[in-house]
């Protein structure tokens, strides 16, 4: 998830006066896969809705304080269940349409009910809700059937993107072609050509930005052109020669020579879930809690850091970004220790066999794991981690995440007991979304999306999770994180490896160049000085 376009800092605006005019070219790893607001968590999409929809509010990346966007104001009710927003007149779609009230009732009712007719799926950002309610053509309200302390900062995510009436009677299957998403944001949508280049063109008459920032009106770039460049070297390549602008996912080992020649590292924050291995403990290699905290204990992720990344990806010394709201220091119970870890398996019965891997009642601890593509080196940090494990004698395999069966394979965890995950977003409902088993079920419980298992399920930490949803008292909200976080460590469900950034390389005339809060890029005070 994500949060609205990002306050550029003073600095980007203090090297001169932005021009207006000129196409940036902005070189993307991987191609858009759908631009529904509710499932644009993926970077690639977030990084196109961030341009062509705005936001009823807007989370400074600076303070993570919500401020007025296409809201001028609002109101919460003291037990949050329900938010009343106060809209700014004249806001347009880009196709004439006015964002009213009743436009974003209708987005919101849709987003967070879902439309199985049109297969639009439920927003994750969201808990409790129970209708919107329009007051009157600029004020609308929101009802909650129990508290929902996060919908504010909700309302400011990437999944929150307000599109037009038009666009949400479209069927999921669509909305993969961004000349459909029609937006309120400051660029609209020009041309596609599929999986390979996408170009935006500024909106003359936008004049709505976030009520804070300083740059007002249009945006100053007359367009922006997507390529889609999956070799990392062409890429940089590309970016070094003048052929780009600014890149996303600059590997950690291209850093240094970037900067060397004079191009400008950006690594924001994503201040969410770290980038973790998780378990699947309905798989019975791993339903042993002893044997996922021998494989925790037994997981070096100092020397996965330093072998293949840089100083933009901290050690994860918790389950939560240390920048994350919520963010409890569990350094202790991550220690390296394979005497801890060798031990703990051979008290689960897992001894060392012929082959020298472990084995139990004639079985091999043998687990397996497809890479996640949008994850940094996430191949080679997974192969990383098997050698580590390797040497307690289990295997881990690690297969491609272009393959086929991938998909499939991931949401059957006899399949795969292990699995890379991470999830972005500001608030401490992120937990919410990453491990509870109606929103993304990393650790594959019983009442999810995946009907093949069996029987796990942990009540308590379900339990935990939708208090934090419900939580009114701002203290305990966190201490409620702080508890989910040490039950997810106690019980070994997550190695967390690293506070995963977003990497973005630029040319040094690229002026202005500005995140959201979780780390994708706003292109609307970008200035080209050339």
């Amino acid at each position: 998830m994500a949060m609205a376009v990002a306050l550029a800092s003073p600095a980007a605006f203090a090297q001169g006066s932005p021009k207006t005019g000129g196409t940036l070219v902005y070189l993307e790893q991987q191609p858009h896969t759908v631009l529904y607001p509710p499932a644009g968590g993926f970077y690639p999409n977030g990084g196109i809705l961030n341009q062509i929809t705005d936001k009823l509010t807007y989370q400074n990346p600076q303070t993570l304080e919500i401020e007025p966007w296409i809201a001028e104001s609002w109101e919460v009710s003291d037990d949050t269940r329900q938010y009343t927003f106060h809209l700014r007149p004249g806001v347009t779609f880009s196709d004439g349409t006015p964002l009213d009230a009743s436009a974003v009732a209708q987005n919101f009712d849709t987003f967070v009910l879902g439309n199985k007719e049109r297969n639009l799926p439920v927003s994750e950002v969201v808990n409790n809700y129970e209708r919107s309610e329009v007051l009157d053509p600029l004020t609308v309200r929101f009802h909650f059937k129990a508290p929902s302390p996060g919908f504010l900062q909700g309302t400011s995510v990437i999944g929150s993107g307000l599109v037009s009436p038009a666009t949400l009677k479209r069927n999921f299957a669509e909305l993969g072609d961004a000349r459909l998403i029609v937006g309120s944001g400051p660029f609209v949508v020009e041309s596609e050509t599929l999986g390979t280049e996408l170009v935006l063109k500024v909106r003359e008459d936008y004049d709505w930005g976030p009520a804070k920032l300083a740059h007002k009106g249009r945006a100053h770039l007359d367009g922006i052109r997507y390529v889609i460049v999956p070799e990392d070297g062409v890429r940089i390549g590309a970016l070094t020669s003048g052929q780009g602008d600014v890149v996303r996912q600059i590997q950690a080992y291209d850093e240094d020579a970037l900067t060397s020649e004079g191009f400008a590292i950006s690594a924001p924050s994503t201040r969410g879930v770290n980038n973790s291995i998780v378990f699947r403990p309905d798989n019975p290699l791993v339903a042993d809690v002893k044997v996922r905290q021998a494989l925790l204990h037994g997981t070096d992720r100092q020397a996965i850091v330093q072998t293949l990344f840089s100083k933009n990806y901290p050690v994860a010394t918790s389950v939560l970004a240390s920048t994350a709201l919520g963010y409890v220091d569990l350094s202790d119970k991550l220690r390296f220790d394979q005497t801890e870890a060798a031990r703990l398996l051979d008290e689960a019965g897992w001894t060392v066999g012929a082959s020298g891997l472990r084995e139990k009642d004639g079985q091999r601890l043998e687990l397996t794991a497809y890479e996640s593509l949008p994850q940094p080196q996430n191949r080679a940090a997974l192969q990383l981690v098997a050698q580590q494990w390797n040497m307690l004698g289990v295997k881990l395999n690690v297969l491609g995440g272009d393959a086929g069966s991938a998909v499939a394979d991931n949401l059957d965890p006899a399949k795969t007991a292990v699995s890379p995950a991470m999830v972005g977003r500001a608030d401490p409902d992120v937990l919410k979304s990453q491990y509870y088993p109606k929103n993304r079920n990393v650790l594959l419980q019983t009442g999810g999306v995946s009907d093949k298992v069996r029987s796990f399920r942990d009540d308590t930490l379900n339990g935990q999770l939708e208090a934090i949803a419900a939580e009114t008292d701002p203290a305990k909200r966190l201490q409620l994180a702080g508890d989910v976080q040490r039950r997810v460590v106690d019980e070994a469900y997550a190695i967390p490896i690293f506070e995963e950034p977003q990497v973005y390389g630029a040319a040094p005339y690229v002026k202005g160049l500005a995140f959201e809060a979780v780390g994708r890029p706003s292109f609307y005070g970008v200035w080209l000085d050339k």
